[in-house]
């Protein structure tokens, strides 16, 4: 794939995986890579492990501290990530959910 082709990335969702770090400092940066969800998956753990990751872009390079990372987001879902600690069927709140809890009335 060519550099700076993010109009054949967009349209070849199957083959690219959405991936979201949240630092420490409560930035978040996301990235697309050109590697199928199930390829990632095999890799992820790997990855995380690694003190640092690079990511080249079109334009320059990054270096992510994968010790500032607090959290990562995947899309799409790899749900045949498994093992211990690892939660299937998960559903997030949000915080109007967790707000309205036990403030409406509830009709059995």
């Amino acid at each position: 794939m060519r550099a700076g082709s993010f109009a054949k990335l967009s349209q070849d969702k199957e083959n690219t995986t959405q991936v979201t770090f949240h630092y420490v400092e409560g930035q978040a940066e996301t990235f697309t890579i050109p590697m199928p969800a199930q390829e990632f998956q095999e890799e992820v753990l790997t990855l995380l492990n690694q003190p640092w990751l690079t990511f080249h872009l079109a334009d320059q390079t990054v270096f992510i501290c994968t010790s500032r990372v607090v959290k990562v987001e995947v899309k799409p879902a790899i749900p045949e990530l498994q093992g211990q600690g690892i939660f299937s069927n998960s559903l997030r709140v949000s915080t109007m959910q967790r707000a309205a809890v036990g403030r409406l009335p509830m009709n059995s």
